[in-house]
């Protein structure tokens, strides 16, 4: 089983990142194979909504989004670790949210209506991370994902959410998040 951790925060070593690690290291207990991008250290551009990709389900624009593409294909399981921004996602990892356009339409073109209707690549979940106490803090977020999950062919199982995290690093003073990070990585292997 393949894991792909998604580090959507620009601030590396940052509360998301943190937890996202912990997750990984529960996958692998549980006997996955996990490995991870960082979203800021590639080169990305957004969508242009060009319509290159409607046809042929591969997007035209040349930049390290072609790196990712794979990866993303490959994982029978990812998690979206990222802080919220204004209630949303970071335009880094924004962007390559949007740029799976392409992989909407490939899923669009092997896949009748019906077949659509359900999930054959496997599961995503999302990790969020903020520092107000808003209760509606992950309710872009959580939208946002279960269309991306759904443009990559996979059930979007939903994750963990903490509020009232800022500092760099202030996730460490919460051993009970760090557990629960652990133990999701762990149970979404267990589980599938």
């Amino acid at each position: 089983m393949k894991v792909l951790g998604i580090y959507g925060s620009p601030r590396k070593g940052g509360n998301s990142d943190i937890l996202l690690t912990e997750a990984l290291k529960g996958a692998e207990s549980a006997g996955a194979s996990a490995s991870s991008i960082r979203v800021c250290d590639y080169k990305i551009a957004g969508c242009i909504e060009c319509g290159g990709c409607d046809n042929t389900g591969v997007c035209i624009q040349k930049d390290d989004m072609h790196k990712i593409y794979p990866q993303l294909q490959e994982a029978d399981i990812i998690i979206l670790a990222s802080p919220m921004f204004f209630y949303g996602i970071p335009s880094q990892t924004k962007a390559l949210i949007d740029r799976c356009q392409a992989m909407w339409c490939k899923r669009r073109l092997e896949k009748s209506i019906n077949e659509r209707k359900s999930y054959s690549s496997g599961t995503g979940y999302l990790i969020g991370v903020g520092a107000t106490k808003g209760s509606n803090l992950f309710e872009g977020a959580k939208l946002v994902a279960k269309y991306w999950y759904d443009a990559l062919d996979m059930n979007f199982a939903d994750g963990m959410y903490v509020w009232s995290v800022d500092e760099k690093g202030a996730i460490n003073n919460r051993p009970d998040a760090l557990q629960e990070a652990f133990a999701l990585g762990k149970k979404l292997v267990s589980s599938t």
